[in-house]
C-alpha cells in the first residue's frame, strides 16, 4: 500500500527507536523483551520499562491482534490526511503482548465496519523514498 501524500516522519537518525524504523523498511514489526525480567517492551526503548535493565532482545511480531479501542477522524486539514475522508485511529493489542497506536485500513466505512475486539492483521504503508514504512492493520 502506498500513500499519495507523505505522512509526518520521525527525524532521523533517531537513537532510541532506530532499530524499529530500520525494521519497518523490511516490513517487520519489531518489539523488545527484557532478558532479565521477561517484560514485553513497546514503544522501543534503551531499557526495560519494568525493571530498568538494558539487557533486551528484539523480536519480530506475527502482526496479528485485536482492536482495543478506536476513533474515527472525520476530517483533517493536514495535507497528508485531508483527502482520506473518514479514517480510523486505533490501539491494537498484538498477540505477543504489546499495544500499538495505528490506523485501521481496508474498510469501506470505518464507523460501521470496525469494532472493539475485532481481529486484525498487519499491512504496510510505504512512505516516500522508502525511508520508512508504517505498520497499519486491516480486518483479519
Amino acid at each position: 500500500m502506498t500513500s499519495q501524500a507523505l505522512r509526518p516522519q520521525p527525524h532521523f537518525p533517531e537513537q532510541d527507536t532506530q532499530p524499529f524504523w530500520d525494521a519497518t523498511k523490511r516490513h517487520e514489526l519489531v518489539y523488545q523483551t527484557c532478558n532479565d525480567c521477561s517484560n514485553v517492551i513497546f514503544f522501543p526503548s534503551r531499557h526495560c520499562t519494568a525493571c530498568g535493565g538494558a539487557n533486551t532482545t528484539w523480536n519480530v511480531s506475527k502482526g496479528e491482534g485485536e482492536v482495543y479501542t478506536f476513533s474515527v477522524v472525520m476530517q483533517s486539514r493536514h495535507p497528508a490526511f485531508k483527502d482520506l475522508g473518514a479514517y480510523a485511529v486505533a490501539y491494537v493489542d498484538l498477540d505477543e503482548g504489546f499495544r500499538i497506536m495505528t490506523n485501521i485500513v481496508g474498510v469501506g466505512n470505518p464507523i460501521e465496519e470496525i469494532q472493539c475486539g475485532m481481529r486484525v492483521k498487519l499491512v504496510w504503508e510505504d512512505q516516500g523514498d522508502g525511508q520508512v514504512s508504517l505498520p497499519m492493520f486491516e480486518p483479519a
